[in-house]
């Protein structure tokens, strides 16, 4: 293993260092793009990507680049989102290598043929499924967890044998993974419709969290206050608003207050746990629907010049007010009051399908109900954002909030195209002549009789 040729990490990272202030944009330079991505193509149709030695030494150049450019990461995100190193390792460089070491476990396995169970009249063929590389593929992440989003689908590209180039959103790729707003993503989808580009999209959308009041109140306010103000609210898997059982309202708020006071202290703003908005657009988008909306229970405050708003809690809100009505990507949650866990069900299938649903109790019979009532990218009780996380679970929207999915295997698949192969001999001719013209009565009498000796009922396909 260690004879293998490995990519120097500094190429890596120099590829997928963001662009400074004031430098150029290399979408700028629409020639350049062309000419990066027919560098890739002659790459890729050299066959250097089939080979398994050239994608696990691509996967150990991605965990040496996140061990050795560790500082420059966080500094980065530091600088962009104010965003905890605590955060940054956590949530970005570690889950991307634990990706990248489970590729290089699996990847033998993952790119061996799947054989296909034989029966009668395959006794003597193979049948088998092959994943061979889509080709070169687009990969967009999206800015609230920029490392995380980009290099998690790029480890499966990788490992599925296909090539990553910057954003080019214009050209022709053989497959395209977009993470990001749901406007962004329909822009998208219609301009790879043209060129007939299958496509993944991870999309925003109102991520609903139910709070029965058959739960331990204390931890699942620990557990929503740091999925909800984690990087500063700015997430596409934090619960985005709270339907809370009346019962128990009053106590959940009080102990997101306290919680709020435990994680950042009497002034957020000063605790070197709590990021910042990453542009004004955003902060503007998040401020005006904050002072649109309910009432603030704690927090609210907002210092435009340091793109700073406090971790706030909204109460009083209703259905039609602005925070409702679109994503937010900011540090506000609403609570919202509901009678039980019937209208609960009622209030998130009347909204579009969202990446996910959260549901806290301690009633396994509501934890079914919520994960079997209700459709979402995925779902996830007692706990938020770790179902997005695991290496083993595909993680990816439905309807509206997206469609594919990514993490593991699923990465693999996804930019794998699984090609059926047939490997037949021929023999049996003397059966298979069946099939040929000129038809006669008794041949199809024959035909029909043969596909009922099949147990499994697997059709009349089978003598052909």
């Amino acid at each position: 293993m260690s004879s293998r040729p490995s990519p120097s990490p500094a190429r890596w990272f120099k590829v997928l260092h963001r662009t400074r202030l004031g430098e150029p944009c290399l979408k700028t330079y629409p020639l350049e793009c062309v000419a990066l991505l027919r560098r890739a193509r002659v790459a890729f149709q050299a066959g250097r990507s089939l080979k398994e030695n050239f994608r696990l030494a691509q996967l150990e150049a991605v965990v040496q680049m996140l061990e050795e450019h560790e500082c420059d990461f966080v500094e980065a995100l530091g600088r962009d989102l104010h965003k905890p190193r605590f955060e940054t390792v956590v949530s970005e460089l570690m889950l991307v290598k634990n990706e990248a070491l489970h590729a290089i476990s699996n990847l033998k396995k993952w790119m061996q043929p799947q054989h296909v169970e034989r029966n009668l009249f395959t006794t003597l063929d193979e049948c088998l499924v092959v994943s061979e590389p889509l080709g070169v593929v687009l990969i967009v992440g999206t800015w609230c967890s920029p490392v995380q989003m980009c290099l998690v689908p790029l480890v499966g590209a990788i490992a599925a044998g296909t090539n990553e180039l910057p954003e080019v959103v214009e050209l022709k790729f053989d497959h395209v993974f977009f993470t990001g707003s749901r406007e962004e993503g329909s822009r998208i989808a219609q301009a790879a419709a043209r060129t007939l580009t299958p496509v993944t999209l991870i999309l925003g959308g109102k991520n609903p969290c139910y709070v029965d009041q058959h739960c331990d109140i204390a931890t699942t306010a620990q557990r929503v206050a740091w999925a909800r103000f984690h990087n500063a609210g700015q997430s596409l898997v934090a619960p985005d608003y709270i339907l809370c059982h009346a019962d128990v309202k009053a106590r959940l708020v009080q102990a997101l207050k306290c919680c709020l006071m435990q994680f950042y202290g009497t002034d957020p703003k000063e605790s070197r746990s709590f990021g910042r908005m990453v542009n004004l657009e955003i902060f503007n988008r998040t401020r005006d629907v904050l002072w649109r909306s309910g009432k603030v229970a704690v927090g609210g405050q907002v210092i435009e010049a340091e793109k700073y708003i406090a971790p706030t809690i909204l109460t009083e809100v209703a259905e039609s007010d602005s925070i409702m009505q679109q994503d937010v990507f900011g540090p506000v949650l609403p609570v919202l009051a509901v009678n039980d866990v019937d209208e609960a069900i009622t209030f998130i299938n009347k909204q579009e399908k969202p990446l996910c649903v959260y549901a806290y109790s301690t009633n396994t019979k509501v934890i079914s109900r919520l994960m079997s009532e209700t459709s979402s990218g995925s779902f996830c009780s007692n706990d938020s954002v770790l179902q997005s996380l695991m290496v083993a679970l595909p993680f990816g929207g439905v309807g509206a909030s997206g469609m594919g999915s990514c993490h593991g295997r699923y990465s693999f698949d996804t930019f794998s195209h699984r090609k059926s192969c047939l490997l037949r001999s021929t023999r049996f001719e003397c059966v298979t002549y069946l099939r040929y013209p000129p038809y006669e009565d008794r041949n199809l009498s024959l035909m029909t009789w043969a596909s009922t000796l099949s147990q499994k009922s697997q059709g009349w396909c089978q003598i052909l």
